[in-house]
């Protein structure tokens, strides 16, 4: 049945089983307790440092002033290395874009990272005729393979995800957001949580939940606030504000009905932030925008940042509305 059904639904499909894998991945290194930390942007090793997922006051002290929202572990990098070897090697022809940038062919993947099952609940679903004549050349995939990194660092587990992000003709259609530690602080030993979907089709792996009725609340960045940050979530006069880390963990709060936006006025995130949780939120219902209202192109040659801003919307929320909100001042930070 798996080679019959439509590439888009194959791609999908093992996305869930590798991002699972990846999951594993990144809890065997903390368990390891070796990150060998890398600041992304000078790529300098700082340390290979024990820590627990206790000493969160510690590390904000050893990271002040060395860039630590900029931050990569060797999680990061061999959560990478199992996603890319596990798709590429059932997918050759099809571009895949990571965030910890292109592989070393050097670098030799061990045989048990390399994921070649596929989930088959997602195999047994019919294809949605508009991704049935799909081509390797109309995808591209995006892959975090550890969103919320300094947050893993600093032990808010609950913040970390895996993204895996499907883009079919610049448009992000397919997504899987596997949660390694959902539940770790109540669970012992949690195998963790992979979410998927699939615009046109729906979703899968979590139970659906309107946000409340009585309140509004918004989901925004946890450290990289400024004043245009702060206007914009003001324009909008939310009743509660959660400030956590992750564009992965951001999305759950608006799936799960914990909030109604997730809004973050700021260049700060990148195509392969968003890319999955764009299309699990809007295989719901949702909406996942630029700060002008604009969706944002997933194809293999455009520029990685966000430029724009983010502006999402949970299930049954009026997007268009709320964006409406934005000061033109605002609006005009983020040029079209």
């Amino acid at each position: 049945m798996s080679q019959s059904a439509p590439l888009v639904l194959r791609l999908l499909a093992a996305s869930v089983p590798a991002a699972a894998r990846a999951g594993k991945i990144i809890k065997d290194v903390m368990s390891g307790g070796e990150l060998a930390i890398v600041q992304k942007n000078k790529r300098n090793l700082f340390a290979k440092l024990l820590i627990s997922p206790l000493s969160s006051s510690y590390f904000q002290n050893i990271f002040k002033g060395l860039g630590r929202n900029d931050l990569q572990t060797e999680a990061d990098r061999s959560a990478q290395r199992c996603i890319i070897a596990s798709l590429s090697q059932q997918f050759p022809d099809v571009t895949i874009i990571g965030e910890e940038g292109p592989s070393n062919p050097s670098d030799e993947v061990p045989s048990d990272w390399v994921v070649t099952e596929s989930e088959q609940d997602i195999l047994c679903k019919q294809c949605p005729s508009e991704y049935i004549s799909t081509t390797a050349e109309d995808i591209v995939v995006w892959v975090d393979p550890l969103d919320g990194t300094s947050e893993y660092t600093q032990g808010l587990l609950d913040h970390v995800t895996v993204l895996i992000g499907i883009a079919v003709n610049g448009r992000a259609v397919g997504g899987v957001i596997h949660q390694p530690y959902h539940n770790y602080q109540t669970k012992k030993d949690v195998p963790g949580r992979t979410l998927w979907g699939l615009v046109g089709l729906g979703t899968g792996g979590f139970e659906v939940v309107d946000p409340p009725s009585d309140k509004f609340i918004i989901t925004t960045t946890r450290s990289h606030s400024d004043g245009i940050v702060v206007k914009a979530l003001e324009a909008l006069k939310p009743d509660e504000i959660l400030r956590v880390g992750g564009a992965g963990h951001k999305v759950l709060l608006l799936l799960e009905g914990r909030a109604h936006a997730y809004v973050f006025a700021s260049k700060g995130c990148k195509k392969w932030d968003t890319c999955a949780p764009e299309a699990v939120l809007e295989a719901l219902g949702g909406t996942l925008t630029d700060i002008h209202g604009n969706h944002y192109s997933y194809a293999k040659d455009v520029q990685y940042p966000d430029a724009q801003g983010i502006f999402a919307t949970a299930k049954g929320v009026d997007h268009k509305s709320l964006v409406s909100k934005i000061p033109q001042e605002l609006r005009d930070a983020f040029p079209n």
